[in-house]
C-alpha cells in the first residue's frame, strides 16, 4: 500500500460529517506535520468545535504556493452504501469511501508530500491550507486565508485541489445562497381583507426571480438563478402571516453578482406592500473564480503536470476567495466529481498516483532558486 494510500484510509475513517467536528482529524494532521517540523496554525469557528490547519513549510519569504483543501464530507445519510462508507476498501484499483475524491484523496498526497516537502531545502515556502465547512457554504476559509496573510508572507498563487481528474479550471461561477421572509398580518379566509399575505408577494418575488434568470450565456457561462425551498402558511383557512423564500444565484462575475444583488433588492423595495414586513438575509457567499491575472498560477500548474488547456468548472470552490485575496488560483486536483457526493463514492488509485507525481514537482519547482 502506498504512503499516500495509507494516509487516505486513515482520513476517511473520520466521519468529519460537515455536522460534526473535525478536531479528531485536524488533531492527527497537526501531530504529522508537527512532527516533520512545520509552521502549524489552527483557527477556530466561534464554538471552537471546528478548525482550519495551515501548515507551512520552508523560509518565511513571498512568492510561495498554497495547497488548498477542506476536511468535511457530505452525510451518509439515505444513501445506499454496499460498505461502511468511513472504511477504505478497495476493488479494482478504485477505493471506496466517504470524501476518497472530494476531498481526502488530495489531502492525503498532501499529507505524504509533506516528508518530502520537510527534508527538502525549499527556496520558496509551501502551504498546505485545509478547512472545516466548505460544503455548507465554504465558511472556514475566509478565517483561513486571514490567518495566512496575518503570519506568513504574502505567496505567489494557490492551487485548489478539488477533483478535475488533474485538469486544470481557471474559472467558476460563484455562489450566493439567500433567505427572503415576508411577515404580513393572520385573518379568517372568510375575510381575507382583514389580513395581509405573506405568500402573495412571495409569489410575486418567485416570479421576478424566474425572469431574471439565465442572464448571460448558457451553461458554466451564464448567471443562473435557482429557487430551493418555499415554506409558508399554517391552514387551509387562515391568511398566512408568514412566508420564506430561500433562493441562490450562480455570477459568472463579482460584477454579475453585483448586478443581480441590486436588482433584486430594488424589486423588494419597490414592490412589497407596506402591511407586508421584509427582511432578507444572505447566508452563504462564494465568489466566482475568474481568468484575470491567473496566468502565473496556470503556467505553474501546467508545468507541475497539470493537464491543458484549462476548462471552465460548473461547480463552485474556494478558489475565488484566495482571488478575491489578492492570490492567483486554479483548481487541480485527483479524482471526478461524477463521484462526489454518491453512495459508494470512489477515487482510482492511478488519480492518487497522478497527484503524488505532481506534488514531487511542485517540491522541485519550491527547492530551485530562479524565479
Amino acid at each position: 500500500m502506498s504512503a499516500t494510500v495509507s494516509l487516505l484510509e486513515e482520513l476517511v475513517g473520520f466521519d468529519t460529517t460537515s455536522s460534526r467536528s473535525n478536531l479528531a482529524l485536524v488533531g492527527r494532521v497537526a501531530d504529522r506535520f508537527d512532527g516533520l517540523g512545520a509552521r502549524i496554525r489552527l483557527s477556530h469557528d466561534d464554538d471552537r468545535t471546528k478548525a482550519n490547519i495551515l501548515a507551512s513549510f520552508g523560509p518565511q519569504v513571498p512568492g510561495g504556493i498554497v495547497l488548498s483543501g477542506h476536511t468535511d464530507v457530505v452525510p451518509v445519510a439515505d444513501q445506499a452504501w454496499s460498505s461502511d462508507p468511513f472504511r477504505l476498501i478497495e476493488r479494482d484499483g478504485r477505493l471506496y469511501g466517504r470524501g476518497a475524491t472530494d476531498m481526502k484523496g488530495f489531502v492525503a498526497a498532501c499529507l505524504s508530500a509533506a516528508g518530502g516537502l520537510a527534508a527538502s531545502g525549499l527556496a520558496r515556502p509551501v502551504h498546505i491550507a485545509l478547512s472545516y465547512d466548505e460544503e455548507v457554504g465554504c465558511l472556514g476559509v475566509p478565517r483561513l486565508i486571514d490567518d495566512l496573510l496575518a503570519h506568513e508572507e504574502k505567496p505567489a498563487l494557490a492551487i485548489i485541489g478539488e477533483p478535475t481528474g488533474m485538469r486544470i479550471s481557471d474559472r467558476h461561477r460563484g455562489f450566493l445562497g439567500f433567505r427572503v421572509r415576508f411577515e404580513g398580518r393572520a385573518a379568517h379566509s372568510s375575510d381575507p381583507g382583514a389580513g395581509a399575505s405573506a405568500i402573495y408577494p412571495a409569489a410575486d418575488f418567485i416570479r421576478f426571480l424566474r425572469t431574471i434568470g439565465h442572464r448571460t450565456g448558457v451553461g458554466v457561462d451564464g448567471t443562473t438563478i435557482n429557487v430551493g425551498r418555499i415554506e409558508g402558511g399554517t391552514a387551509i383557512n387562515i391568511v398566512p402571516s408568514a412566508c420564506e423564500v430561500v433562493w441562490e444565484f450562480r455570477p459568472v462575475t463579482a460584477t454579475d453578482a453585483a448586478e443581480v444583488e441590486a436588482l433584486v433588492r430594488a424589486y423588494l423595495m419597490r414592490a412589497v406592500p407596506d402591511d407586508v414586513r421584509l427582511s432578507i438575509a444572505r447566508d452563504i457567499h462564494v465568489p466566482p473564480l475568474s481568468t484575470q491575472n491567473e496566468g502565473a498560477a496556470l503556467a505553474v500548474a501546467t508545468a507541475l503536470g497539470g493537464i491543458a488547456p484549462p476548462f471552465p468548472m460548473p461547480f463552485g470552490t474556494e478558489a475565488g476567495f484566495f482571488q478575491s485575496a489578492g492570490i492567483p488560483a486554479v483548481v487541480c486536483g485527483p479524482g471526478s466529481i461524477e463521484q462526489a457526493h454518491q453512495p459508494d463514492e470512489w477515487i482510482a488509485r492511478a488519480e492518487l498516483d497522478a497527484a503524488d507525481s505532481f506534488l514531487a514537482r511542485l517540491i522541485d519547482w519550491a527547492s530551485r532558486r530562479e524565479a
